[in-house]
C-alpha cells in the first residue's frame, strides 16, 4: 500500500480525526445549547448524527495515537476496508443531517422570518460546524478509499 497524507497511524491521519471530532462536538454543543432545538426533528437528527461521528472519530483518533506510539502504520487491507465503510456511513449520515438542518434554518431565517423571534444564531453555527465536520470526514474517506485501491 502506498503512503498518502492522512493514512491511519500517521500524524496527518490523527490530525484529521481530531479535527473531525472537534467540529462534530462543537456542532453538538452549539445545537444542544440552543433554545427549542428539540421541537425540530432535523436538529435532533443532526445531534444524533454528530454523536455517531464523535464516537467514530474519537475511536479512530485513539487508534492512530496508539499506532503512532508503537511506530506502526495501519496497512491491513481488512482494517482499511472497515475504515472506508465506517467513513462512508458517517459521511453520508453527517451530510444528510447537515443539509436537512440547513434547510430548516434557511426556511426559518429567510422565508418565514422566525429567526427574529427565535434567535437562530446557534442553529446556524451548529450547521456550519456540521458541514465542516462532514468536509473533513469526506476527505478522510477519500484517502481511505485511495489507500484501499492502491493496496
Amino acid at each position: 500500500m502506498k503512503d498518502f497524507p492522512g493514512t491511519p497511524g500517521t500524524f496527518t491521519g490523527l490530525f484529521l480525526r481530531i479535527s473531525q471530532f472537534l467540529f462534530a462536538a462543537g456542532a453538538i454543543a452549539s445545537m444542544a445549547t440552543a433554545d427549542g432545538f428539540t421541537n425540530y426533528t432535523a436538529f435532533c437528527y443532526l445531534i444524533a448524527s454528530m454523536g455517531l461521528q464523535v464516537i467514530w472519530c474519537l475511536g479512530l483518533a485513539f487508534l492512530d495515537a496508539y499506532a503512532l506510539s508503537k511506530k506502526k502504520l495501519l496497512r491491513n487491507p481488512i482494517l482499511v476496508s472497515l475504515f472506508v465503510v465506517g467513513d462512508w456511513v458517517t459521511a453520508t449520515l453527517s451530510l444528510a443531517a447537515a443539509c436537512s438542518s440547513a434547510g430548516i434554518v434557511v426556511l426559518y431565517d429567510r422565508d418565514l422570518g422566525y429567526c427574529k423571534l427565535l434567535g437562530c444564531r446557534k442553529f446556524q453555527i451548529s450547521v456550519f460546524l456540521a458541514f465542516m465536520s462532514w468536509l473533513l470526514i469526506e476527505i478522510s474517506s477519500l484517502i481511505m478509499f485511495w489507500l484501499l485501491a492502491a493496496g
